[in-house]
């Protein structure tokens, strides 16, 4: 296989996988209203639903390293695949009043979505030129925005056709169909080296160690804390803020989440494309912060009188920057991690990441329980902005 095919084949199969992946972890939030009634509990708790799900992701993205090292990308995208469509699966069959396997499909989806990024990290740098990383890693990581605008268009239709739990059973087998797609590139693609020293704790946490220590790595792992913290509160609040704050209706409020999704998709690319062009990522993720600081801002500002294109515009910006940084940082994590080390290291970035994306939320709500929505999206901008700054004087140093 020539080398353009094996990069082409690698992005396709990761790409195929990352949308997959991002299907199963939204696929409880879209049709959280059926969940609820069936299971007995509050909408609302879709939000444990999927901070226990990103604890298991923090788990899987720490230890996927040294699975990606042991057994190759594809296979651990294989097995994390067939993990996720199990919890779908699992979803789908249990009873109304076993809220604890609820709880263990959450925490089980988590520990399969966590290694996907560790994997793809892995596969995409070896046989991606230096020259395109940021852009192929971009690409890839459309996965998770357009994963999640499939499972918002089909599934609520799909519910309705035939039953959540018999669309949610779709998913998994979906999740099937993936993993067989995917073997025949296994053995060009993966790299195993089952020699390695045994798992444990102490090998579990080296890659933290390493970053901890490494402050070019540090500043990238802190940069993707900042982000995603304020990437899920602009996907998990700003329905709600549409609504309550500026009047809309649920229908135009999920029209502005639609824009802002999909924004991400052009975002990422474009982004990834000036990163490889200056071949400046840290640049290029402090641009992307001072937009997002902008954008939030804008968003704390607006009034129910303001023009729905003018809020529809800033929502739509907001998500080409708030959402479009992923593959520029996981990138830039790749270049500079230690020979041999960009699975483990992806891992531990991710992981700090991760714990953004759980303690984003939890910040964002208890502000605007205080002070409103307006507060909190503030708050949003000034993260944005201070990780920009922070990304500046690292650059400018």
């Amino acid at each position: 296989m020539s080398t353009t095919r094996t990069a082409l084949v690698a992005l396709a199969a990761t790409l195929a996988i990352q949308i997959y992946t991002s299907i199963t972890a939204t696929a409880p939030a879209v049709l959280a209203s059926m969940l609820a009634g069936d299971f007995g509990i509050a909408p609302t708790w879709i939000g444990v639903f999927a901070g226990l799900m990103y604890a298991g992701a923090m788990l899987g993205s720490l230890s996927g390293g040294g699975f990606v090292a042991r057994y190759g990308a594809i296979r651990v995208s294989q097995a994390c695949v067939l993990i996720c469509a199990t919890g779908i699966a699992v979803m789908a069959v249990m009873p109304a009043a076993a809220v604890a396997a609820l709880i263990g499909a959450a925490v089980g989806m988590g520990i399969g979505y966590g290694p996907i990024t560790v994997a793809s990290s892995e596969l995409l740098a070896r046989t991606t030129p230096q020259d395109r990383m940021a852009l192929v890693f971009s690409i890839k990581q459309t996965g998770v925005p357009a994963g999640a605008a499939i499972a918002g268009a089909l599934l609520p239709v799909a519910a309705l056709a035939i039953g959540w739990r018999v669309a949610f059973i779709g998913v998994a087998v979906l999740g099937l169909l993936v993993t067989v797609a995917a073997q025949p590139s296994r053995r060009a693609l993966d790299l195993r080296n089952p020699d390695r020293k045994p798992f444990s704790l102490s090998a579990i946490f080296a890659p933290i160690r390493t970053i901890l220590g490494t402050p070019s790595l540090l500043e990238l792992a802190l940069c993707g804390f900042g982000f995603a913290a304020v990437q899920v509160c602009l996907s998990s609040f700003l329905v709600v803020y549409l609504t309550e704050s500026l009047q809309w209706s649920l229908v135009a409020a999920g029209l502005a989440l639609t824009f802002t999704t999909f924004a991400a998709v052009p975002g990422r690319i474009i982004w990834g494309a000036i990163a490889d062009r200056t071949r400046s990522a840290v640049l290029v993720l402090a641009g992307i912060g001072i937009v997002a600081a902008m954008c939030g801002f804008a968003l704390a500002l607006a009034r129910p009188a303001w023009p729905t294109a003018v809020v529809l515009l800033v929502c739509a910006l907001y998500g080409f920057s708030a959402v479009g940084w992923n593959g520029v940082q996981l990138s830039e994590v790749a270049r500079r991690a230690p020979a041999g080390m960009t699975a483990a290291i992806t891992g531990a970035s991710s992981f700090i990441m991760f714990g953004g994306v759980m303690l984003g939320p939890v910040a964002f709500a208890a502000l605007v329980g205080v002070a409103g929505f307006g507060t909190g999206f503030v708050a949003c901008a000034v993260v944005s902005g201070v990780t920009a700054a922070g990304l500046l004087m690292r650059a400018r140093g």
